[in-house]
């Protein structure tokens, strides 16, 4: 079996779509030997940040010379994408081997492409025999594949309203989802989060005998870097290579997390884990600038709290360029509304596109969308879109595309052809 076609058999069970529950995921990691219980795990859940502060506690391990294993989702443009150690991506050759030989049990079971990626990477971490490796959820938590692990840390980033069909209407309910990956006796830490969920949070710790470690009680806030202290690592100017002060939060997150886990206060190993961590990880999308003139900015923002952060970056740069342009479309279990409404006024022209998934919003769906907020916006096709605006925009314009990680995806995969 060629790769092409492994990966055309992986994403064909995408058309199993979304299923929440850990029966097909547990009776198939126990065919396999249950590979997850062998390796020791650190695992990542949150609205928006989860990405970049797997991200970043990955870059801190790797710096601090362990094997380090990572597992996010989605990928931009190679499927290897998602699963990393030390930063390279797994081998064609083991992805072939595993679709070849589980293909009959993953078809007859009807498991999703979600579980047999998940289970792909715990099956490829046991046997390159990691260290330790970082864990991104999927949706939610509580049902979410990934949640067959007993980490030694957990982290809960950020909680919004997202995925209010599956998870929840409330962001209470949404947390009740996300803090069921905290399992007894291990360690817990949480980005800022909003009262009534910390106390959620607080609550499921307790009944678990799970040690809850708030960053908000280790940072001190400054104009423009954060301080990290605590009883024997202390950063006074914590910065991240990555553009968005949220970035700062993340990064702290990650360092906290490694310290208190694994006792690791090396400042300069840490230091050096964060501003290597597009080197170390692949990291991407977040605030990428990957066209100068004219700019043109992917930004992974997906819901409303991704929008603002990203806004009160693009703030301090907007008014920089002769013109604004903005390139958007989303999922359709996202408050796609709200994110509208944030985005609006600062630009001058928005255009919208589609994509081919099951939950990409159609064009006339955005169209009436942009018209409840009083907004007129342009469909393009993408590469034709692209193509035009490299070509004719002044080298002051700007061109912020975001909305959908796999809209950036698809960006990515077609600015290279469009350069040769």
């Amino acid at each position: 079996m060629k790769k092409d076609t492994a990966l055309e058999k992986l994403f064909s069970l995408q058309t199993f779509g979304i299923k929440l529950g850990l029966e097909n995921i547990v009776k198939f990691l126990t065919l396999l030997g249950n590979p997850q219980n062998k390796i020791k795990t650190f695992h990542v859940a949150g609205s928006n940040g989860k990405g970049s502060t797997s991200s970043f506690i990955a870059s801190i391990l790797k710096e601090a010379g362990y094997k380090t294993g990572l597992y996010t989702s989605p990928h931009f443009i190679n499927f290897n994408e998602r699963i990393r150690i030390n930063g390279v991506e797994i081998e064609d050759q083991f992805v072939v081997n595993f679709v070849e030989l589980h293909e009959k049990y993953i078809f007859d079971n009807k498991l999703t492409f979600f579980e047999v990626t998940t289970a792909m990477a715990f099956q490829y971490f046991k046997e390159m025999n990691v260290d330790y490796a970082v864990i991104e959820t999927g949706l939610g938590g509580r049902l979410d594949a990934t949640n067959v692990i007993n980490p030694i840390g957990v982290v809960i980033t950020s909680i919004s309203l997202e995925h209010t069909n599956i998870l929840g209407d409330t962001i209470e309910l949404i947390a009740k989802e996300k803090r069921e990956i905290i399992k007894s006796n291990t360690n817990v830490f949480t980005g800022f989060l909003p009262d009534p969920t910390m106390d959620l949070i607080e609550e499921k710790c307790n009944s678990v005998e799970a040690e809850l470690f708030k960053l908000e009680d280790y940072v001190i806030v400054r104009e423009n870097y954060l301080e990290l202290y605590t009883e024997e690592l202390n950063l006074d100017n914590l910065d991240s290579p990555l553009r968005g002060y949220y970035q700062r939060y993340n990064a702290a997150l990650a360092a906290l997390t490694v310290y208190k886990c694994l006792d690791l206060y090396n400042e300069k190993t840490i230091l050096r884990g964060i501003q290597n961590v597009v080197k170390n990880t692949g990291l991407s999308g977040r605030y990428e600038v990957v066209n100068k003139e004219p700019k043109i900015i992917l930004d992974s923002a997906h819901n409303t709290e991704g929008v603002s952060n990203f806004l009160n970056e693009f703030r301090l740069e907007e008014k920089n360029y002769t013109k604004r342009n903005l390139l958007f479309t989303a999922m359709r279990d996202k408050s796609v509304f709200q994110m509208l409404v944030l985005l609006k006024s600062h630009f001058d022209n928005i255009y919208v596109t589609e994509l081919s998934f099951d939950r990409g919003l159609k064009l006339n769906e955005l169209e009436e969308l942009a018209a409840e907020t009083n907004l007129s916006v342009n469909p393009v096709d993408i590469k034709s879109f692209l193509k035009e605006y490299i070509s004719t925009a002044g080298k002051n314009e700007c061109l912020v595309i975001t909305g959908s990680m796999y809209l950036l995806g698809e960006v990515k995969r077609i600015l290279p052809e469009l350069a040769s």
